[in-house]
């Protein structure tokens, strides 16, 4: 799982990053200003830090520059300021993009994922995943095949198999799996995990009741199995 560092001293617009980071199967750490952003990277490491430019104790260029002095994390900046000298200076001192706020939380996914696939070309970054023709995930359509067959799913249920089929052979909880699927503010009831399995199963597998894929793990949750397939 991608480990994002989100440095944004706006409560509010940062948890609504943080929603949709961690719908899309993502993992992230938050940082309120430059001095917590700049602890965090020191003790952790990060596949790409997300980095306002305003922060309430150093500029984010400042930060910028730090993270660039000791690792080569991709950075996406946000920042209020649009003019085209800005961008110049904040792509030549180390970010590798540029959104400007206001903006669209899906549009924000998709730049990193696409600065994701150009600083870590060596890493599936799952676009297709397939399990020995039977299954196949092909994310960049947003469809599933069952031996070369179209299905349909619902989208938290191609979001739960997509955040599972990720992580093969790890176990989720399912307050996790809530978490990541259905959002952090979700307040309905957890069980509801257990119906979209329920029906992901009759959609995947060729024996619900003895499934391959998604199989359950007594006392703690499930996991995908994706391995000899």
């Amino acid at each position: 799982m991608r480990k994002i560092l989100i440095v944004e001293d706006e409560e509010k617009i940062r948890e609504v990053i943080v929603a949709y980071l961690r719908k899309d199967g993502f993992e992230t750490t938050e940082a309120g200003n430059g001095k917590e952003a700049l602890h965090e990277i020191s003790k952790n490491s990060f596949d790409l830090i997300i980095l306002d430019l305003m922060l309430p104790d150093m500029n984010g260029e400042g930060v910028c520059q730090q993270v660039r002095a000791v690792c080569p994390t991709p950075i996406i900046m946000l920042t209020a300021k649009a003019s085209i000298n800005h961008r110049i200076h904040g792509l030549a001192i180390g970010a590798d993009d540029y959104i400007i706020k206001p903006f669209d939380p899906n549009e924000l996914i998709a730049r990193v994922r696409s600065v994701l696939r150009r600083t870590h070309p060596q890493e599936l970054l799952a676009e297709q995943l397939e399990y020995g023709g039977r299954l196949t995930i092909d994310n960049q359509a947003k469809q599933v095949l069952i031996k070369n067959e179209v299905i349909s799913l619902t989208p938290s249920e191609y979001r739960l198999l997509l955040v599972m089929a990720r992580n093969a052979d790890r176990t989720f909880s399912r307050e996790k799996l809530i978490e990541l699927v259905m959002g952090y503010d979700f307040d309905g009831d957890i069980r509801i995990i257990d119906q979209h399995i329920k029906n992901l199963r009759q959609k995947i597998e060729d024996d619900p009741k003895n499934p391959l894929f998604i199989r359950t793990i007594f006392g703690t949750g499930y996991r995908f199995h994706g391995r000899g397939l």
